[in-house]
């Protein structure tokens, strides 16, 4: 989206680009957007992230206050970065700006990561599920033929086995009965 510039890293208290997160992620996208004081477009940003269809059902509800809180936070820091007459103020007002500034920004890196938190939650649950269900079907698979063959063993093959085994029984007598002169 937008890089960084060194002279707006060093205005939010030496930010560390790894603070940003991965490219093309959400944090990465709304805190490159405040850095580099396009609030507008970061407000916008996450409205369309928040009304994005998801894979997930139940991702608007636990992403929605989050999205809302960083909003605030964006327009708490656009407030003041841009305060009206930030140079008439003295240097402790000044320095107490600055610094609420920073508490604003890494507040919103925090719910930043509480976004991709709850990403991340689903998608594992998701995957968990996926894995539940198939592990199931195969059991259920596995039961079914283990089954079938128990079925086919005692029913089919069972009443084909007994009655080759009385077959042979019976000639095995006669045999022997033959053999002793036994009528």
């Amino acid at each position: 989206m937008g890089a960084v510039s060194f002279k707006e890293k060093k205005a939010v208290n030496d930010l560390d680009i790894s603070d940003l997160g991965v490219p093309d992620t959400v944090r990465y996208n709304v805190l490159t957007f405040v850095v580099n004081e396009e609030y507008d477009r970061a407000i916008t940003y996450l409205k369309d992230f928040l009304e994005r269809d998801s894979d997930y059902p139940n991702f608007k509800e636990r992403i929605d206050r989050y999205i809302n809180h960083a909003i605030d936070l964006i327009f708490a820091i656009r407030t003041k970065r841009n305060f009206p007459g930030l140079s008439l103020l003295t240097k402790s007002k000044q320095n107490e700006l600055r610094e609420r500034y920073r508490d604003h920004f890494q507040e919103l890196k925090s719910v930043m990561r509480k976004v991709e938190t709850c990403q991340e939650e689903l998608r594992l649950s998701d995957i968990k599920s996926t894995t539940m269900l198939v592990k199931s079907v195969w059991f259920s698979t596995v039961v079914v033929v283990i089954s079938a063959v128990v079925i086919e063993i005692f029913q089919g093959l069972g009443a084909t086995f007994f009655i080759v085994f009385d077959d042979y029984l019976n000639k095995s007598l006669e045999i022997v009965f033959k053999f002793f002169n036994i009528e």
